[in-house]
């Protein structure tokens, strides 16, 4: 899974990083966002490659009758998108996430008390997992919110070891592989055995 990661880069790193522009003032660099607060992020839309933009984490169905439903839908199994209603309708809506890393802890013990924290990394100093957005309007106030998901796929070998209680891994892009996803390749293409070379760090 991902419930944690950063994009610790300038906003023209970003830019150079993606050929994109950011559409607003941009934004501050974090070192480790928590889904679970449901952080405002930058993504680059499919309608809209040009342009970096800033969106929710935790994506809400048009069904959705509040933003609570964003706890659930932080990340979305590549596996099983069509079959699950919160995202079977947000499947051609593609999104790059940029990131410099993300997080994850490996148990030490059966129940999880113990774990190490890793930050996963790798070869470029920017890169951006696969996702999917959706335009949620508030229902009280018709209000537009811009929301997405990460993707997630059967661990590699590295992961299968940090991840150890799951085996799980966000779908980390290859560079050249950007505007693939954007563009609708199929996204059975991007389920494991796919992978980016991904390099793991002790956090102490």
């Amino acid at each position: 899974m991902c419930f944690f990661y950063g994009i610790n880069k300038s906003n023209k790193q970003i830019e150079k990083a993606f050929n994109a522009k950011f559409d607003q003032d941009g934004f501050q660099p974090v070192k480790e966002a928590n889904g679970f607060t449901h952080p405002f992020m930058p993504i680059i839309v499919d309608q809209r490659p040009e342009i970096i933009t800033g969106a929710n984490w935790g994506l809400l169905p048009a069904w959705a009758k509040d933003t609570l439903f964003q706890k659930n839908t932080l990340n979305a199994r590549i596996e099983t998108l069509e079959e699950k209603p919160s995202f079977k309708n947000s499947i051609r809506n593609r999104c790059l996430i940029p990131a410099t890393n993300f997080y994850e802890w490996q148990w030490q013990d059966a129940k999880g008390k113990e774990k190490k924290k890793f930050s996963i990394t790798t070869d470029e100093e920017l890169f951006a997992f696969a996702g999917l957005y959706s335009i949620w309007k508030n229902p009280q106030t018709a209000v537009p919110m811009l929301t997405y998901t990460i993707l997630t796929t059967d661990a590699n070998e590295l992961m299968a070891k940090i991840h150890n209680n799951k085996n799980r891994m966000p779908v980390v892009l290859n560079n050249e592989h950007y505007n693939l996803w954007l563009q609708g390749e199929n996204i059975k293409t991007f389920a494991f055995p796919y992978e980016a070379k991904l390099k793991a760090n002790l956090v102490l």
